[in-house]
């Protein structure tokens, strides 16, 4: 998708599913046990008003691990999808990885570039949609989330933890910040 206004590719805000959108409840596959995190339907809005398109990018192992399907993933990212286009905040694609390197089970169990920290989710939103990475900001609650974005040319990581570890395992220039509500916080200064 590009901005028809000046002809230019669109910047994207990639969000992590588990941490980010919801409260990650491990494997969170149903529609009772999704808890949408404080702030996110804010955070969508500010981005969408500056410009951004909406895109999640998830490691789904639970898939690979079997312990749900991808018609489960599939049936409740209908849901979530729908609040948020309900909320005026659209998603403009969603990305998914079930494979598990060691986990999981049957073609599940491989090793793939589309598995975060790899960059193939990133890529091929940005394909599809012709995004400009640089201009693109990643939000997750891990330093694997942030590290993908590097790996794929994203301009702004931004990692939601209070972790210590995740912190320093992620990629120098993180900006590290407390709350979703922070980063929308940020998203209105710089934009």
């Amino acid at each position: 998708m590009r901005d028809a206004s000046r002809g230019l590719p669109s910047k994207a805000l990639f969000l992590d599913r588990d941490g980010i959108i919801n409260h990650d409840s491990g494997y969170t596959h149903r529609r009772e046990d999704f808890v949408f995190m404080d702030g996110i339907f804010d955070l969508a809005a500010c981005a969408g008003r500056a410009g951004f398109l909406l895109v999640i990018a998830t490691n789904q192992s639970g898939i690979g691990r079997g312990l749900y399907t991808e018609d489960d993933f599939h049936h409740l990212m209908r849901w979530v999808t729908g609040e948020f286009a309900a909320r005026g905040a659209p998603i403009a694609r969603v990305e998914f990885c079930p494979e598990h390197p060691t986990a999981g089970i049957g073609p599940y169990r491989r090793v793939t570039d589309r598995r975060k920290p790899g960059p193939g989710m990133l890529r091929d939103a940005a394909a599809a949609l012709t995004l400009d990475l640089p201009a693109s900001v990643i939000v997750g609650d891990k330093a694997s989330d942030a590290e993908a974005g590097r790996r794929a040319g994203v301009g702004t990581l931004i990692l939601v933890s209070d972790d210590p570890a995740e912190r320093r395992l992620a990629p120098p220039g993180t900006l590290a910040m407390t709350s979703i509500r922070a980063v929308t916080d940020w998203l209105l200064r710089v934009t």
